[in-house]
């Protein structure tokens, strides 16, 4: 069977690599940048020490800072009416993921037309991107050096799943330094959606020996040093080693895809507009619990890369144990125990379920779930 592997073409990590970031921007000869990023940081000063450094490279830009938690359609399209206005010809993404998947659907449809939702599903576009170079201030999303695009539709009240080869950046990077000033529930959700990342693209259908690799030493890496992390947001060592397990559990998911923790997922931030984060950390362990019905050995993995030892246990045991050290790291980061400290409301769980199954991203799920049984799973995780 044969397999396709995503990845941007070049990739920087480690302490101080933004600097290079703008060497390899001024080598490319763009002209003019639109950074997508949002109101924070530009207000603290983020943007601005990276717009600095374009000047110092001779390379105008201008700024677009709407890009809001779980951007929406109207963020693309206003991102979109800047780039045209000031005749941009590349596109820079700093910040999360909200800022990375505004600017994705920006320069997806800049080149291809149309509206960002003409693209919902998988490789829907005709022609590569206009140049996106994606600058990470997180470890958790990973959307920087994947070709998943994550677009709220306001009218719908639905998250699209764009999975696009075009989507892809041209260049990542993943400097530490820029990742110390997160607070610390930020640093828990983007840490607890990085783990789903690598668990999901584990237990994928779509799994292969080389997204096991990456899945399970990102999965080594969060269990290790995320408590640190945030415990402790100026200790490089844990922000770089974070940094370099949510790239990894990029790697895993942007090939081997995801499951019904996103499909599920999705739709909470969707329909509630939560943190995405939060809501896989939430949802985690009991797809996971679902899915042992197929996959306890995949999960009993899992267990030995969170540094439990399941000699002499069963694959269903061990699958267990599993999802039991899944609950405590999210427990000891302060990820709220169930949906109903989220605001879910029971009575919208019918409607939660129908959007879950046609999301793009429960396809590749260990075992297919019927309405009845993704609505078990919203109830249990309440």
């Amino acid at each position: 069977m044969s397999a396709m592997f995503f990845m941007p073409s070049m990739n920087l990590m480690g302490e101080g690599c933004v600097n290079e970031a703008v060497e390899f921007i001024k080598s490319q000869g763009f002209k003019k940048c639109l950074v997508v990023s949002d109101t924070v940081l530009n207000e603290i000063g983020v943007v601005k020490g990276f717009t600095d450094l374009l000047d110092t490279a001779d390379v105008q830009s201008v700024v677009f800072d709407k890009a809001q938690p779980n951007p929406t359609v109207g963020n693309v399209e206003a991102g979109l009416a800047v780039l045209k206005q000031h005749d941009c010809d590349f596109v820079v993404s700093l910040g999360g993921g909200s800022p990375h998947d505004c600017a994705k659907g920006i320069a997806l449809v800049a080149t291809n037309g149309g509206d960002i939702s003409d693209y919902e599903g998988v490789d829907k576009s005709a022609n590569p991107q206009l140049p996106l170079i994606a600058i990470n201030s997180t470890a958790g999303t990973a959307s920087e050096m994947t070709r998943f695009a994550i677009i709220t539709d306001e009218v719908r009240h639905v998250k699209m799943a764009i999975v696009d080869k075009h989507t892809t950046p041209i260049l990542s990077v993943n400097d530490p330094s820029m990742m110390t000033g997160m607070p610390p529930s930020l640093t828990a959700a983007t840490g607890m959606d990085a783990l789903t990342h690598a668990i999901e693209a584990y237990v994928s259908t779509a799994a292969t020996p080389l997204t096991d690799a990456v899945a399970l030493k990102a999965i080594e890496l969060i269990n290790r040093y995320l408590p640190t992390a945030v415990q402790d947001g100026n200790n490089i060592e844990a922000r770089e080693n974070m940094a370099y397990a949510q790239f990894m559990a990029g790697m895993a998911f942007n090939n081997a895809s995801l499951g019904y923790v996103h499909a599920m997922a999705h739709q909470l931030g969707g329909f509630y507009d939560l943190p995405h984060g939060v809501c896989n950390a939430v949802l985690l362990p009991h797809v996971q619990r679902y899915n042992a019905q197929v996959v306890p050995q995949r999960l009993a993995d899992i267990a030995q890369a969170m540094d439990v030892d399941i000699s002499g246990l069963s694959a269903e045991q061990g699958a267990e144990v599993a999802i039991a050290a899944i609950e405590t790291l999210a427990k000891n980061v302060g990820i709220p125990a169930g949906l109903k400290e989220l605001d879910v409301l029971e009575k919208d769980i019918a409607t939660l379920a129908d959007n879950a199954l046609k999301d793009v991203c429960g396809l590749t799920n260990p075992k297919q779930a019927t309405h009845q049984e993704i609505s078990d799973i919203y109830l249990a995780a309440m």
